[in-house]
């Protein structure tokens, strides 16, 4: 029996230049992802994306640079650059996102595999502090260690309810996991380094990605600026995720890791860490990841994309378009989290937000900045259902039942459109 998030399926397959699949063997990755025609909209939760030519692909179906993921966890949004989302269902029940099944979103071509040849001889400026300079990774794993399990999420996550088609890849919901993170702290470093120099008010990192010539840097260069109180509470620079070296696909050798902000705060392959007076002046901080309305475009005044927001789905029973969902007891159970603070409760819903009940958090909680578990154990009888969940943070933000418009797509946390409709037999 289908089943399908209640928000409607996209209104077509993106019509780029590698999208006509036509051998079977070609589609196997992006089975679950690709339609032909206005088959894409039976898919349930399957999204539109864009495909891979062969010679684009190793015998997985993915970019060879990418390493090894699930591919019946995966959505292929794109390839240049890569862009995978995680599929609903596979979210899981445990906490921890693994590598194999984390989203994927770059702003710039992954760099050469040399960059990780040898982790610990890659090198950082740290410029703003009172004795500026140069500190390979190998001598950062000197100067402080801890660890902090964070939902790292994009800020266009759920870019793909929103009906003006905001341009950006069209997520759903998956381009969101929960990972552990170890590194130094930032404070650690700038302390060693003599402290902040006078009137710095921001921290501004920059990717180590390979510029293309001829085009101006501050238009295509990923740089991001974070208050500085921020900066020098709990950032992170980090050379492991989950208990391995970072993925070079994640941001290895070394990454920016910002607790409770949006994924594009967290600047991979980081070969530049300043404290600034002034925000960066890349186009990624002064018009990208800015909220503003529908039709204008991004200027510095408007609200940059920083703390995330209070957010919570439902992975499951029904997620699977496949699944056959059985009447009588049944066990839902989802994802939460409080975005830039703890999540406190979660409700659900199985009469699409008529009434609620309080659900359960199970499984350890792993901090402020990580996604609880939830579960809610109840009699579901045959029909169609629209199941959805609503989170409170620790500061009473709730989870709002519609999304903030606007123009890119970005912090989407609608309980209405993350709801999904299964089919009981």
């Amino acid at each position: 029996m289908k089943n399908e998030p209640i928000a409607k399926q996209e209104k077509a397959a993106a019509t780029a230049a590698h999208e006509q699949l036509e051998r079977p063997d070609r589609r196997r990755f992006l089975v679950r992802s690709v339609g032909a025609g206005t088959g894409l909209a039976a898919m349930g939760t399957g999204i539109g994306s864009v495909a891979l030519a062969a010679d684009d692909a190793d015998a997985s179906g993915l970019p060879p640079e990418v390493p090894r993921k699930e591919e019946a966890a995966m959505i292929l949004h794109g390839s240049s650059p890569i862009t995978l989302e995680t599929q609903r269902d596979a979210v899981g029940s445990s906490g921890i996102t693994p590598a194999s099944r984390l989203y994927i979103r770059n702003n710039l071509p992954v760099p050469d595999e040399a960059i990780i040849a040898d982790r610990d001889a890659w090198e950082v400026s740290f410029d703003g502090v009172k004795n500026p300079q140069k500190l390979s990774l190998r001598e950062l794993k000197t100067m402080g260690l801890t660890s902090v399990a964070m939902v790292l999420q994009c800020a266009g996550n759920g870019r793909g309810f929103f009906e003006h088609e905001a341009s950006g890849s069209q997520w759903r919901m998956g381009a969101a996991g929960n990972v552990l993170w170890s590194g130094v702290p930032l404070k650690d470093v700038v302390e060693a380094l003599g402290g902040p120099a006078d009137g710095m008010q921001y921290l501004t990192s920059t990717g180590g990605e390979i510029l293309p010539e001829g085009l101006d840097p501050d238009q295509i260069k990923v740089e991001r600026s974070v208050p500085i109180d921020k900066a020098l509470d709990d950032v992170l620079l980090a050379w492991e995720m989950n208990g391995e070296p970072i993925p070079l696909v994640h941001g290895g050798p070394l990454r920016v890791i910002v607790p409770g902000y949006y994924g594009c705060n967290n600047i991979k392959y980081v070969k530049r860490v300043a404290l600034t007076t002034e925000e960066s002046t890349a186009s990624m901080q002064q018009s990208s990841y800015r909220m503003r309305p529908i039709g204008e475009s991004g200027s510095p005044e408007q609200p940059s994309m920083w703390e995330m927001n209070v957010k919570s789905w439902i992975t499951g029973p029904g997620a699977d378009a496949d699944e056959d969902v059985r009447a009588g007891q049944q066990v839902i159970y989802g994802v939460a989290f409080g975005g830039y603070g703890p999540v406190e409760g979660v409700e659900v819903s199985i009469d699409g937000g008529e009434s609620w009940q309080q659900a359960e958090l199970y499984g350890p909680d792993l901090g402020r900045y990580a996604w609880r578990t939830f579960r809610l154990e109840v009699d579901l009888p045959a029909g169609e259902h629209v199941l959805a969940s609503r989170a409170t943070n620790g500061g009473g933000d709730v989870q709002p039942e519609q999304r903030e418009e606007n123009e890119r797509g970005y912090g989407n946390n609608s309980w209405r459109d993350h709801a999904l409709k299964v089919v009981v037999g």
